[in-house]
C-alpha cells in the first residue's frame, strides 16, 4: 500500500522530539501536516521534516490531507481530538497519559470500538529494546525470580509562569500522573496483578507545580513481588539518572539508559556486619547507544494499521494503568495504603 500519511497536532517541545521517529519508518509513512495555535511552532517542526508539510493553526483544516494523526497536546485536549479524529476516519496515536478522568477514556474507548480504527497511546517504554530484551530474561527466569523491580526517573523540568502543566487540572495531576504513568505502566507490564500500595508526592523544591514535582510509589503485587518508582522533575544533579532495576536470585538485572546498557551485576558476597566484602562480577548483556523507543513505537502503530493488529499499549491497558494511580491519589489524601485489588493490565469490562 501507498505510504500512511501522518498529522502532527501540537508542535510544542514534545513534537520536536517526536520528529526524530520519523526518519526509520520513512518507507511506511510520510508525514503530510503539522498543527499548532502557534504558527510558529508549526513552521519550525515543518523546516525539519523533509516532507514539507502543510502548516496549519486548526487540526480541522488538516483531516482530509491525512490517514492518522499523532496528538501531541496538553493531557485536557487529548479526549476532545481524539474523538473529533477518530470520527473524522483517522487512526489516532495519542500522548501519555491518554486522558484526564476515567470518563473520557471510557468515551475513547468506546469511539475506537465504534470505528474499528487503531486508538494507540504513547508508551515509548514498552518498545525500548534494552527495556524489551530485559522483560525476556525476567518473564523467561533466566537469572531465577525476581523479587524487586526499581525505576528511577530523575531530571530538571521547570515550566515556565502559565505555563498549562503548572496546573495539576490541565496536567491531570502532578509528576506522577503527567510522567511516572510510564513506570507505572511498566510495574503492571513487568510484575503482574496489584495488591495494595502507597505514593507519597511533594512540590518542595519544585515550587512551579501545583501538585507534586517529585514522587515515590511502592507496590506489592499478588505473586509477593515488590515494584518501586522513584520521579522527580527536581533534580540538580544525578547519578542514576534513567535507570531500571530488576533483583532477581541470581543477580541484579540493571537498565541504564544513560549508557546504553543491559548489565547483569551478579556474585555478590554474602554481607556480613564488620566485614569489608569482596565486589561483584558485572556483565554487558546488551548495548544499544542512541536507542530511538519513539521509532520502534511508531512501527508497531504503522503495523497495527495496516494488519489491524490490537496496539501493545492499547487504550484499555493505558486506562487500567491510570486507575492504579488514581487510587494511589485517592489514598495519599487519606493518609491509607491504597487497596489495588482487582485492578491492573487485563481487568477493564467495557
Amino acid at each position: 500500500m501507498d505510504r500512511i500519511r501522518i498529522g502532527v497536532i501540537g508542535c510544542g517541545g514534545m513534537a520536536g522530539a517526536h520528529a526524530s521517529r520519523f526518519e526509520q519508518v520513512r518507507d511506511k509513512i510520510v508525514v503530510t501536516a503539522v498543527v499548532d495555535i502557534v504558527k510558529e511552532r508549526a513552521e519550525a517542526l515543518a523546516n525539519i521534516l523533509d516532507s514539507k508539510p502543510i502548516v496549519a493553526t486548526d487540526y480541522h483544516d488538516i483531516l482530509k490531507y491525512v490517514d492518522a494523526v499523532l496528538i501531541v497536546l496538553p493531557h485536557h485536549l487529548h479526549c476532545e481530538v481524539t474523538l473529533e479524529c477518530l470520527d473524522a476516519g483517522k487512526h489516532v496515536l495519542v500522548e501519555k497519559p491518554m486522558a484526564n478522568t476515567p470518563e473520557e477514556c471510557i468515551k475513547m474507548i468506546k469511539k475506537q470500538r465504534e470505528t474499528g480504527l487503531t486508538l494507540m497511546v504513547a508508551y515509548c517504554m514498552r518498545y525500548h529494546p534494552l527495556i524489551c530484551e530485559m522483560k525476556r530474561l525476567v518473564d523467561e527466569k533466566v537469572y531465577g525470580d525476581i523479587f524487586q523491580m526499581s525505576i528511577w526517573t530523575e531530571q530538571l523540568t521547570i515550566y515556565p509562569e502559565g505555563h498549562w502543566a503548572r496546573s495539576s487540572k490541565l496536567l491531570g495531576g502532578g509528576q506522577l500522573f503527567s510522567h511516572g504513568c510510564h513506570y507505572i505502566d511498566l510495574l503492571l507490564w513487568f510484575l503482574g496483578k496489584p495488591l495494595r500500595g502507597c505514593h507519597i508526592g511533594t512540590n518542595r523544591c519544585t515550587p512551579w507545580m501545583e501538585r507534586e514535582g517529585t514522587s515515590n510509589v511502592t507496590i506489592e503485587f499478588e505473586n509477593g513481588i515488590l515494584g518501586y518508582h522513584f520521579g522527580t522533575w527536581g533534580a540538580r544533579g544525578s547519578r542514576l539518572k534513567y535507570s531500571f532495576h530488576a533483583h532477581c536470585e541470581g543477580g541484579m538485572l540493571e537498565v541504564s539508559r544513560e549508557k546504553g546498557q543491559l548489565i547483569l551485576h551478579h556474585s555478590a558476597s554474602v554481607h556480613q556486619s564488620g566485614f569489608i566484602t569482596s565486589g561483584q562480577g558485572e556483565k554487558v548483556l546488551m548495548e544499544v547507544q542512541d536507542a530511538k523507543p519513539t521509532a520502534e513505537e511508531m512501527k508497531h502503530f504503522v503495523d497495527c494499521i495496516v494488519n489491524g493488529k490490537t496496539p501493545l499499549t492499547d487504550a484499555v491497558s493505558s486506562l487500567e494503568g491510570l486507575r492504579i494511580i488514581w487510587k494511589l491519589y485517592e489514598a495519599e489524601e487519606q493518609h491509607k495504603l491504597a487497596d489495588l485489588r482487582g485492578l491492573g493490565l487485563g481487568t477493564e469490562k467495557i
